[in-house]
């Protein structure tokens, strides 16, 4: 066991920054896992390397490889408009200024594709700025992601979004959040099945993911985590219980956000894409999944949640060595609920961190990036 990956998080368990963690780093074949604390704040459950965690947004990535898996079938295609499928978002209105009043739009200048879906561009979403009217619109509808069980169907929330401007005009900017719950119902829409049956069926269950899924059954919860958000004082809040939030499939199943996994589950998954895609994508998909699609500018105004990095399909790819752990190539994302996980193929490298203590802004964490450092300082 590595003392520095045991060491970081030992001593963020100690002064109460989280109850537990469970830290995952593959390097090859060789695999160290390193469960800290509890699952709970008060110390009744142990933290074990099989606990289950909300991941929140690395979920993502997940449904990205689920969309590209219908490209590589001929299903869809990059540059098809997404109104052949999702016909509510046929004509949307784009704000004249992303400042100006929700009044003053003008319509699209061209349709949606999928490509916009799947590099987070289709003109919905969150900016660096959350004060603009358009993304205040935009909280109405696109709620807190971690309290899936409050939103409405897939339709309703369709025609909701609908009634929204659009911050920007299609494949002008990266914009947080919208893109991927929009790639999540396209995938329903084309298949025809809802979104849990089709990543079951087709991610989950060949990659032997057995814990990952948007509920947990009640034989399971004995290893789900206690989730938690941190208040200004320091203390930890309860937000939710093993047999609250997920004890059901909600009406909304979430591709941005709406997963529970474990550790070993998510490295099945990032080893898939390692590999070049195995039996489930093909080497372009993944290329292109883990290679860069913003420009300059798009970085630069995504700034508060990128970093100065770039985005491929569905998480972010590391370009500039700004900090020990950035590598160019290194591809994966955060989670508000407190998760992160990375692979960096030029050493064929995992890393994965779970907590269950919230985030409380896109910033990462303290944690995260001392995680990030001792990886990086142990040789990943």
């Amino acid at each position: 066991m590595s003392s520095t990956l045991y060491d970081t998080l030992r001593r963020r368990v100690d002064d109460g920054t989280v109850p537990g963690a469970v830290a995952l780093v593959a390097r090859g074949d060789d695999v160290e896992v390193v469960a800290v604390g509890s699952a709970d704040a008060g110390g009744s459950v142990p933290m074990s390397r099989e606990s289950i965690f909300r991941i929140a947004s690395i979920t993502k990535p997940v449904t990205a490889a689920a969309v590209l898996m219908l490209v590589d079938e001929g299903r869809v295609a990059l540059d098809d408009p997404i109104p052949e499928w999702l016909p509510e978002l046929a004509e949307p209105r784009v704000m004249r200024t992303p400042a100006g009043p929700v009044e003053d739009v003008v319509p699209a200048t061209r349709p949606i594709t999928v490509e916009d879906l799947l590099s987070s561009r289709p003109g919905w979403g969150f900016p660096s700025d959350f004060s603009l009217p358009a993304v205040q619109s935009l909280f109405q509808v696109q709620k807190d992601g971690r309290s899936l069980q409050s939103w409405p169907g897939p339709d309703t929330w369709l025609a909701r979004l609908a009634e929204v401007p659009m911050l920007r005009q299609p494949g002008e900017a990266w914009l947080y959040g919208t893109a991927s719950d929009l790639q999540g119902l396209l995938i329903a829409r084309v298949t025809g099945r809802t979104l849990p049956e089709f990543l079951a069926e087709r991610i989950f269950e060949p990659l032997g993911m057995k814990d990952t899924a948007f509920e947990v059954p009640a034989a399971k919860r004995d290893r789900f985590t206690w989730a938690y958000n941190p208040s200004e004082s320091g203390d930890l809040e309860l937000a939710d219980t093993p047999d609250g939030e997920f004890g059901s499939i909600p009406r909304f199943t979430s591709g941005g956000g709406g997963l529970v996994s474990t550790a070993d589950d998510w490295l099945a998954f990032a080893r898939m894409l390692l590999s070049g895609g195995g039996d489930l994508l093909s080497p372009a998909s993944v290329s292109r999944m883990t290679g860069n699609h913003l420009t300059a500018e798009q970085r630069e105004s995504a700034a508060l949640f990128l970093e100065g990095q770039g985005w491929g399909y569905g998480g972010q790819v590391d370009m500039v060595p700004r900090d020990p752990w950035n590598v160019p190539g290194r591809y994966g994302w955060v989670g508000g609920t407190g998760t992160t996980a990375h692979l960096i193929p030029a050493t064929d490298t995992v890393t994965i961190l779970l907590t269950q203590v919230a985030m409380r802004n896109p910033t990462p964490t303290p944690l995260m990036r001392e995680f990030w450092r001792a990886c990086a300082r142990t040789g990943s």
